[in-house]
């Protein structure tokens, strides 16, 4: 039997100043040894280069100290569907009525169990920040909850069990496909109309660790007439709003003909696109497309192990980001949570599809794991180790068999380009320890968790 680790020391309140000392950290464009990071009030508030040793009373990181990663994507309850999906053949929509099942099984009680569990896992694989693309709204049928925000509250509470942020992204999804009623599956997902969801998300608000966005299923989902009325709420109060955009072919050539258009140029002409909305997965566009994505500033949300398992394809996320896109990275079905085998995926599947190499520094890859993933859920203040910046951080260690014997300059592309979530020692969010030595600081026993909140919605 393993042994249980002993309970880490209680974190210091939030106010206290403390300093962190790292070994070895990434400063948004090299790897810096001896780095001090003087934390107020949850924000660093110096950075201090060439501490060749830990000054009295700092916590010391060994390994590599990178920003927080940023989750851009994250459909929770997808988690249980793991190893299951994985077995036989099929296509994104017999996986789609698999994950229907497991939908109509949860409950808040039940949802904010496996959330906390999964969200602590996020923690133990350096993420600090997620943005949950939630669209399971109302009890099976589509009766609404006693109180309308019952699920999405579940989830803002696991998460700050778990101990990290969370951009709750609440998703308008009021149709089975371009106007046609929801199927009984999706009934729960359902406002009706597009004024319907906008009067029940008002009622979420931001706090503490938590941010209120929007999201638009897809255009398959929202009918086009609705589309502007999601968009506008969004931009009333100046919040993140995403899409998923262009998944499957079979969504665009739907889309071409109930509109004569690309999904893209239909949410261009509807006033979705622009520098707060982030298109998820972008796969399937025309250089049209791309031009309209990347001439707005729209971000793009990167999914490549959901991608790879669901057989979506490769997005032209090198064209994407020339244009103007900025690129962050989501693990969305959670086939696995590990931001950097999503970082050094997008390197390698375009390697793939190129037969050339070195589209993407590490840093770059780095950068939209952090600072531009963030972004993308409304948190222009974290993501760089900086001062002012949340102090949101993570160490990878660099003396396990994946890790061990870089160059020490060479850190970040041994992280990006070897090590996993498995590597990850310490997650630090607002200036706490949330995950100490590998061993979440609140939830003790994260696999127990995993296992006793999936098996409960198959029994």
């Amino acid at each position: 039997m393993p042994l249980t680790p002993a309970p880490p020391a209680p974190a210091p309140p939030a106010h206290a100043p403390l300093t962190y000392w790292c070994e070895h950290a990434w400063l948004g464009t090299n790897v810096e040894p001896g780095t001090a990071l003087d934390v107020t009030d949850g924000r660093i508030t110096a950075v201090r280069t060439g501490v060749t040793t830990p000054p009295p009373g700092a916590v010391t990181l060994r390994g590599l100290t990178l920003p927080g990663l940023a989750n851009a994507h994250s459909h929770a309850f997808h988690r249980a569907l793991r190893g299951t999906v994985q077995v036989g053949s099929g296509t994104f929509w017999t996986w789609r009525e698999v994950m229907y099942q497991v939908a109509s099984r949860l409950d808040p009680d039940s949802y904010f169990a496996l959330a906390r569990a999964v969200y602590a896992e996020m923690a133990l694989a350096g993420i600090t920040a997620v943005g949950e693309f939630h669209y399971l709204h109302h009890a099976p049928g589509g009766t609404p909850y006693a109180d309308p925000s019952a699920m999405g509250e579940a989830l803002i509470a696991a998460a700050a069990e778990a101990g990290i942020r969370i951009t709750l992204l609440d998703t308008a999804y009021l149709s089975s496909g371009f106007g046609a009623a929801p199927d009984r599956h999706q009934l729960r997902f359902s406002d009706g109309t597009a004024e319907a969801w906008a009067e029940r998300a008002s009622l979420l608000k931001d706090r503490d660790g938590v941010r209120i966005g929007a999201a638009i299923h897809s255009v398959r989902a929202v009918p086009a007439d609705q589309l502007g009325t999601v968009a506008q709420w969004a931009a009333d109060r100046g919040a993140p709003l995403h899409v998923h955009l262009s998944e499957q072919t079979a969504e665009n050539d739907a889309c071409l003909a109930a509109h004569g258009r690309t999904p893209t140029r239909l949410l261009a002409d509807h006033g979705v696109l622009g520098p707060r909305t982030t298109g998820v997965h972008n796969t399937h566009l025309t250089e049209e497309d791309i031009a309209l994505l990347g001439g707005s500033g729209t971000g793009t949300c990167m999914c490549p192990t959901t991608e790879r398992d669901l057989a979506d394809g490769i997005g032209p996320a090198v064209a994407l980001q020339r244009a103007g896109s900025p690129l962050s990275l989501g693990s969305d079905s959670h086939a696995v949570i590990d931001l950097l085998e999503e970082a050094r995926a997008m390197e390698l599947d375009e390697r793939l599809r190129s037969r050339t190499r070195g589209h993407w520094t590490a840093a770059a890859l780095l950068h939209a794991a952090t600072a531009d993933g963030h972004a993308a859920l409304g948190r222009p203040d974290a993501g760089r180790l900086e001062t002012g910046a949340l102090a949101d951080f993570t160490t990878i260690a660099l003396d396990t068999v994946r890790t061990a014997g870089p160059v020490p300059r060479l850190a970040a592309e041994t992280a990006v380009f070897a090590a996993s979530a498995a590597d990850v020692r310490h997650t630090v969010v607002g200036g706490r320890h949330v995950v100490r030595d590998g061993h979440h600081a609140r939830i003790p026993d994260v696999p127990r968790a995993l296992a006793d909140s999936i098996a409960a919605l198959y029994h």
